[in-house]
């Protein structure tokens, strides 16, 4: 069976709630999507289950030659990965790091998460990539899965680089996003020339009155003063150290969700608030990533079920399709 026709098969599984516990993830997901990826399943110095890490286990790891473990995969009951990416931290990541194995996947048999432990930052920005195969559309769940975690491109490496490739990309991102509010703090502070002229002209032609240097610095600091600092959650994952209690605050307050040009917007009334920068409408891939990100920021604030499928839908009455 192909690996598109084994994603079609699970897909129904997980529908219809076949998987009840994780050694039925690992039996009637995990191992038959690694055998559609061309691993040798049967051989178990290759596809080695149960691998022991000094005083603990992993479920699968993945070894290139025999023993020598090049993945590890974690397995959790269907919709238990929330919260298990730290349990995986905690030994797995240092054992891996350690180790020199470059690559960790957990995987509830729906989402499949992967990590490259050796990168820097916390571990959730160690994640490269996040597929759930019930909400990507097909083609999109053979290519990930065949980019880093087909047989061929563990054994050759290639599956690290395109990894390593990705994850750069991605913290490339978050390094413009950590320093995009400092930017603008700076150009006001410093009363950039250039963007008192760019802001008194715009005004000029816009009424036909052109303000003085002074007017403009004061409505800047203004801006700056009442204005929140552009938070751009997109490409960078803010911790949150809001109490469960004041999260929970949150719930039932008025939740406001709009696209202004190119940026998704999501705020509580009188609440906190994120901003995201929206990729080309082709870009499946982002479109995905922020979407996840929006979602569960909305979420951690206390947003009922139906306020979080309001983001969504912002998402797709912009045309922001995930697959089309």
């Amino acid at each position: 069976m192909s690996l598109g026709e084994e994603i079609s098969r699970i897909r129904k599984d997980l529908e219809s709630g076949r998987f009840r516990n994780e050694a039925a993830v690992s039996q009637g997901a995990v191992v038959p999507i690694l055998e559609a990826l061309e691993w040798p399943v049967r051989n178990t110095d290759i596809v080695a289950p149960e691998f022991t890490l000094e005083t603990k286990r992993v479920d699968f790891a993945l070894c290139y030659p025999e023993m020598k473990p090049k993945v590890f995969v974690e397995v959790k009951q269907v919709g238990r990965t929330e919260g298990a990416d730290r349990q995986l931290f905690e030994y797995v990541f240092e054992y891996a790091f350690h180790a020199g194995v470059p690559m960790a996947v957990l995987t509830d048999g729906q989402e499949w998460h992967f990590y490259l432990p050796g990168e820097q930052g916390a571990y959730q920005e160690r994640r490269v990539y996040k597929l759930d195969l019930l909400e990507r559309d097909l083609e999109e769940c053979v290519d990930r899965l065949q980019r880093y975690l087909s047989y061929e491109n563990v054994r050759t490496g290639d599956a690290i680089k395109a990894a390593r490739r990705d994850y750069q990309n991605i913290s490339k991102e978050r390094q413009i996003g950590r320093n995009l509010p400092t930017a603008w703090e700076k150009l006001i502070e410093e009363k950039d020339d250039l963007l008192v002229k760019l802001i008194a002209d715009k005004v000029e032609s816009l009424c036909g009155y052109k303000p003085d240097e002074e007017a403009v610095h004061a409505f800047l600091n203004k801006v700056n003063t009442q204005i929140s600092k552009p938070e751009y959650q997109g490409v960078q994952k803010k911790k949150d150290t809001t109490k469960s209690r004041s999260r929970r605050s949150f719930a039932g307050r008025r939740l406001s969700v709009r696209i202004e040009g190119n940026e998704l917007y999501v705020a509580f009334q009188n609440g906190p608030s994120n901003r995201w920068i929206l990729p080309e409408r082709t870009d499946k891939v982002n479109i995905r990533r922020i979407q996840d990100e929006a979602v569960n920021f909305a979420a951690r604030c206390g947003a009922t079920k139906g306020q979080q499928d309001a983001v969504k839908k912002a998402l797709t009455q912009a045309k922001y399709w995930l697959r089309r």
